[in-house]
C-alpha cells in the first residue's frame, strides 16, 4: 500500500522565507514521494508550483495538500513524461496559467526491486524511459518554450545506486547515472543562454513509498547499514538540498551533483551477500 501524502509538522526554516517569492517551479512527479515534499519546500519559501504525473486524482489530492499547507498556489496539470506531445500541452498550459517558469524539477522515476539476472527486456526499458527518456524530454520542451529566451534552472533528481554499483539495482543505476551524464552535457550547452542544470542525488530516504518497498517500519539498522548510509535521510533533507541548488548561493554550480542522503554512504559496505540475506528477509 502506498504511503499517504503528508506535509511536513513544524518544518524548520534554514533559509528565508521570502527566499523564492515570484518564481514558479515545474515539479515532475509532484504528486506523491520526495517530489510531493519538494514542491512543499519550495512552496514554503514563497515559489508556486505546478505538479504533473499521470493520475489526476492524485494530482488535485496533492495540491490541495500543498496550498493548505502553505499558502502559495499549485496547479496540478497531467502528463506522461514518455509522451513529448502531453509534456507540450502541459507545459503550455502551466505557462498560460503562471505566466512563466523559472525552475524545473525533474523527478518522475519508476524503480522495483530485481536482480540483473531475472530483468525482463521491458522492465529495463520501462525505467530507462520514465527516468531518463522523461528527464530529457521534459527538459527540451521547457527549454524550447521558456528557457531558451528567459534563463532558468533545472534540478534533475537522481540517486546515488549508480556511484559504486548497487543489489537489485541496475535498471534504476543506470537510468540514474545516464542523467547525471546528461545533465553535464546539457550543462555545457545550455549555459550560454542562462541556464543552470544540477542532480541532487538522494540516499535512502525515511517514509517513503521505495523505503516502504524495502521493508518499511520493520527496517533494522542492519539493514539500514547495508543499504548502506549512516542514517536514512528524511525528506526535508532533500527538500532543503534543492533550495540551496536553486539559490543564489549556488550559482556557480552546473553541471555537477549534489548529495543529500543520511550520511557517508559511499564509505559503507557494499557487500552484495549481506544485501541479499537481508533483502530476502524483508517485506518484499
Amino acid at each position: 500500500m502506498a504511503i499517504p501524502e503528508r506535509c511536513i509538522e513544524n518544518y524548520k526554516y534554514t533559509f528565508q522565507k521570502e527566499l523564492l517569492r515570484g518564481k514558479v517551479a515545474f515539479v515532475t512527479g509532484g504528486a506523491s514521494g520526495i517530489c510531493f515534499t519538494i514542491a512543499e519546500v519550495l512552496m514554503r519559501h514563497g515559489c508556486d508550483t505546478v505538479i504533473v504525473s499521470r493520475r489526476m486524482d492524485k494530482l488535485k489530492q496533492s495540491a490541495d495538500l500543498l496550498m493548505k499547507a502553505t499558502g502559495r498556489k499549485c496547479v496540478p496539470i497531467q502528463m506522461d513524461v514518455r509522451k513529448p506531445e502531453q509534456i507540450i500541452k502541459a507545459v503550455d498550459e502551466a505557462l498560460a496559467q503562471m505566466g512563466r517558469i523559472d525552475i524545473l524539477i525533474n523527478g518522475a522515476a519508476g524503480n522495483f526491486l530485481a536482480p540483473a539476472a531475472s530483468l525482463s527486456f521491458n522492465a529495463f526499458k520501462t525505467v530507462m524511459e520514465i527516468d531518463a527518456h522523461g528527464t530529457f524530454n521534459v527538459s527540451k520542451v521547457v527549454y524550447d518554450k521558456f528557457f531558451k529566451d528567459h534563463g532558468g534552472m533545472i534540478v534533475n533528481i537522481t540517486a546515488t545506486l549508480q556511484m559504486r554499483g548497487t543489489a537489485l539495482q541496475t535498471h534504476a543505476g543506470s537510468a540514474k547515472a545516464a542523467i547525471e551524464a546528461m545533465t553535464r552535457h546539457l550543462a555545457v550547452e545550455w549555459g550560454p543562454d542562462k541556464v543552470r542544470v544540477m542532480c541532487v542525488a538522494p540516499g535512502p530516504i525515511g517514509d517513503t513509498e521505495g523505503m516502504n518497498r524495502l521493508g518499511g517500519k520493520h527496517l533494522t539498522q542492519d539493514f539500514i547499514n547495508v543499504i548502506p548510509c549512516q542514517r536514512l535521510g528524511t525528506r526535508q533533507d532533500i527538500g532543503d538540498t534543492v533550495i540551496y541548488v536553486v539559490s543564489d548561493a549556488a550559482q556557480l554550480l552546473t553541471g555537477t551533483t549534489v548529495i543529500a542522503d543520511g550520511g557517508s554512504h559511499l564509505t559503507r559496505s557494499n557487500n552484495f551477500q549481506e544485501r541479499m540475506t537481508l533483502l530476502k528477509n524483508s517485506r518484499l
